[in-house]
């Protein structure tokens, strides 16, 4: 069964973008945890951190660079942002698509 975020790239449902190209889609979160708060998905479908394959790595790397473009758009570089992962049940993963959020525009606080 296709992921809500397969389902977003393919258009079946509809998503709030704002960033797309060939390789990533971006788009607000329906339940933001920040002022800012994108999500930033890979189309290629890898379930989790733990199934990124050595191809995968120019794949990873440049979403970080879309994500770093992007928090500059925003201007949130200068005073910073966060950028959160997560991995398995444990880890709070609850798509099984990996995913990037990007969190800024106001004061996150520390993280442990």
């Amino acid at each position: 069964m296709a992921s809500i975020f397969t389902k977003i790239i393919n258009r079946e449902i509809p998503a709030d973008i704002v960033y797309e190209d060939d390789l990533v889609i971006a788009f607000r979160d329906i339940a933001p945890a920040a002022k800012v708060h994108i999500l930033f998905v890979p189309k290629k479908e890898i379930p989790t951190i733990n199934d990124i394959q050595k191809e995968d790595e120019t794949l990873i790397g440049y979403i970080y660079s879309v994500i770093a473009k992007k928090a500059k758009e925003l201007g949130m570089a200068e005073q910073g942002y966060r950028v959160v992962s997560n991995c398995n049940e444990y880890g709070g993963q609850t798509v099984f698509h990996i995913h990037f959020h990007l969190l800024g525009g106001e004061p996150l606080g520390t993280m442990v």
